[in-house]
């Protein structure tokens, strides 16, 4: 497959959707990044590396870092993570509280919001260092030591976190957090504010799209079912709302975040980021999800 080609292919026919959407403003930190960037890379389990664009420069992978933190609970807790949270497909945002009150604190999956904020108390209570054993098993899985977190993005999310802090609240009130509401809230947004390029995120997710491969990286360890299960996850949840529309166009199991960026993978085959700051309505990047649609037309292989 000439990976090289179908990337500036794909970059060519992306153009005319350059300026639409917008960052994401709600965040101050997030609200100051050029919005006219764009990178993607693309790794190979057999080692190969095709990127293009601003694949080296660093941005906030916000809810991507969800991926990480479902990997480190269910090497920690195994199946006993799902008395905390469900499995399924939300259908609204991945913010309500309207979904979460009627389903009595029981955050529907761990990729919206409140599965993330229940994650972020379970590493506060197993982790004797959340914070530095976090981004040690991030800085492990990518290859990279020089990964680290955002403190201006943590104190902009903290700024103006009002709904998150509501989720919160929401959860202790129905017995789904045991830990104190700010340490669990400061975890998450510090988990949030991971800053990463198109080229480490990509490395980082080859370690799902090789299931067959031993997961082991800072100590969490996940067996090959454990893998694929994420990978499930990831195909019927990973994009919000828009799981669905996501799986129609392109196909591939994959998980998006409000800084633009997505990770996918093929599984036995490749793991690929992109990121573009510009955001649909549903919170994806815009030129991201047309670049991954483009990928797997342009490849005629998706895993259906």
């Amino acid at each position: 497959m000439n990976y090289h080609q179908i990337l500036e292919n794909i970059y060519m026919d992306i153009r005319p959707y350059a300026q639409v959407g917008k960052q994401a403003d709600y965040i101050p930190a997030l609200a100051s990044v050029d919005p006219d960037q764009f990178g993607i890379c693309i790794n190979t389990l057999q080692g190969d590396e095709y990127a293009l664009g601003q694949a080296d420069t660093r941005f906030s992978i916000q809810s991507i870092s969800k991926v990480f933190s479902l990997a480190y609970c269910m090497s920690i807790l195994g199946d006993n993570i799902w008395l905390r949270m469900d499995k399924e497909p939300s259908g609204t945002a991945f913010n309500s509280l309207i979904q979460l009150e009627l389903e009595k604190g029981y955050p529907r999956n761990p990729f919206i919001n409140a599965g993330a904020i229940v994650m972020s108390d379970i590493l506060l209570s197993h982790l004797s260092h959340p914070r530095e054993d976090y981004i040690a098993f991030i800085r492990e899985i990518s290859h990279n030591d020089t990964i680290n977190y955002n403190d201006v993005v943590v104190r902009s999310e903290e700024s103006q976190g009002y709904l998150n802090a509501a989720i919160a609240n929401l959860l202790k009130y129905y017995h789904n957090i045991d830990n104190d509401i700010a340490d669990v809230l400061h975890f998450y947004f510090l988990t949030c504010s991971v800053e990463m390029s198109c080229k480490e995120l990509s490395q980082a997710f080859l370690a799902f799209a090789n299931h067959r491969q031993s997961f082991d990286y800072h100590g969490v360890s996940l067996t090959s079912s454990q893998v694929k299960r994420i990978n499930a996850i990831m195909q019927t949840c990973g994009f919000y709302d828009e799981a669905g529309e996501f799986s129609y166009l392109v196909g591939l199991p994959g998980k998006s975040g409000v800084g633009g960026g997505i990770a996918a993978i093929y599984p036995s085959r490749y793991s690929v980021a992109v990121w573009s700051p510009r955001l649909n309505e549903k919170g994806n990047s815009v030129m991201g999800m047309k670049a991954l649609e483009l990928l797997t037309t342009e490849t005629e292989e998706s895993i259906f």
